[in-house]
């Protein structure tokens, strides 16, 4: 049983779709299920904002860039659902995080998602990133191994070759919009949205920047998720990951784009499940 998820509005999830994200920019997502905690931890000159639902064995959601958890809403409900522990965490400077004035990076946001679990006593986690959350994800997981179970990879790139020449599309304006009144609404900044942008944009115009090298160090199991339409990441980069990550797997979503989660979320969730069976199974031979 999962409490307090007034789905209705959304329709039933299996059916449900918004592919063109005019719900998502209307409404957001539904609100996410009932936390058993939630706060804020202190850490490198942030206050970090996250929420812990369920039980089971822990999977943290890593947002993306100008986002914050709640876009995860249709995810948690159906982990919590499943029986899992989901941990939520607002990246530093999105949604209730606060951040100091030095820039963004992948590595220390990674630093805050172990602070996270270090508050929480989480000795390892499975974690699901998405944009901006899966960089920080695959970091934690080449930095952190002995903490990570695992690392579902969806939507992004590991050097800046992986981008595809940025093209506006309607879909793409209207998730800036809903972010943009997220932002408002929920950051203790909330008249700082341009500056932010900006300085989230400097951080993805020139990080990460993981060689091949760097790839081949990445030790914990790594599944490659790409969504066939995806508007800002290349197929062959999602390709490359795969291939140079040591026992890497690419999965491809089709007719979906970027926003899959938010597009068909039942579709996306199915294959979410699949891989985290994936990560808890034992090694063979």
């Amino acid at each position: 049983m999962v409490p307090n998820l007034p789905l209705a509005a959304w329709q039933d999830l299996q059916t449900y779709s918004d592919d063109d994200l005019v719900i998502f920019e209307r409404s957001g997502t539904p609100p996410l299920p009932t936390p058993h905690q939630t706060g804020h931890v202190h850490h490198d000159g942030a206050e970090l904002w996250f929420a812990s639902i369920g039980r089971g064995r822990p999977v943290i959601l890593l947002h993306g860039g100008l986002g914050h958890s709640g876009n995860w809403s249709f995810q948690a409900a159906a982990l919590v659902a499943a029986g899992n522990r989901v941990i939520l965490i607002d990246s530093r400077g999105h949604g209730r995080s606060t951040r100091d004035s030095r820039p963004f990076s992948y590595e220390l946001m990674a630093g805050d998602v172990l602070a996270v679990m270090d508050s929480l006593a989480i000795d390892r986690a499975s974690l699901i990133g998405w944009s901006d959350g899966a960089c920080t994800a695959m970091v934690m997981g080449n930095l952190h191994p002995d903490r990570v179970d695992g690392v579902l990879f969806f939507a992004c790139n590991m050097d800046p070759s992986g981008t595809l020449p940025f093209v506006p599309t309607a879909v793409i304006d209207r998730c800036f919009s809903r972010h943009r009144q997220d932002y408002a609404a929920l950051s203790a900044t909330s008249d700082d949205f341009d500056a932010f942008v900006e300085a989230v944009g400097t951080m993805q115009r020139t990080e990460p920047n993981y060689a091949p090298d760097d790839l081949r160090q990445i030790k914990v199991p790594v599944t490659i998720l790409h969504s066939q339409g995806d508007e800002f990441i290349k197929a062959e980069h999602a390709r490359y990951l795969a291939d140079t990550i040591p026992g890497a797997r690419l999965v491809t979503l089709p007719g979906v784009t970027h926003f899959a989660p938010l597009q068909r979320p039942a579709a996306f969730n199915a294959v979410v499940k699949e891989i985290l069976d994936g990560f808890r199974r034992p090694p063979t031979g």
